[in-house]
């Protein structure tokens, strides 16, 4: 499962001069609801999303994607 780096996003964002939520979201072109969902780590970006914010800032979907293991917890509920 990949999950959402945040700070990487961050760091990302911040190379563009962006450093608020709402100048990410802005930019990308993406939901205001789900950029804090994402911020607030209760939620992930779907592909779609994630590809936004790469081209975005100009970086690779997997500079800020991150591989995780997934628990046996979460893999039942998916």
């Amino acid at each position: 499962m990949y999950r959402l780096n945040v700070a990487k996003l961050r760091e990302a964002a911040a190379r563009l001069g962006d450093t608020t939520v709402p100048e990410i979201y802005r930019r990308a072109g993406i939901a205001e609801s789900s950029a804090y969902r994402w911020f607030k780590d209760e939620g992930q970006p779907d592909l779609n999303s994630a590809l936004r914010l790469g081209a975005a800032y100009g970086v690779p979907v997997e500079s800020f994607m991150e591989l995780v293991e997934e628990t046996d917890a979460e893999s039942v509920a998916a």
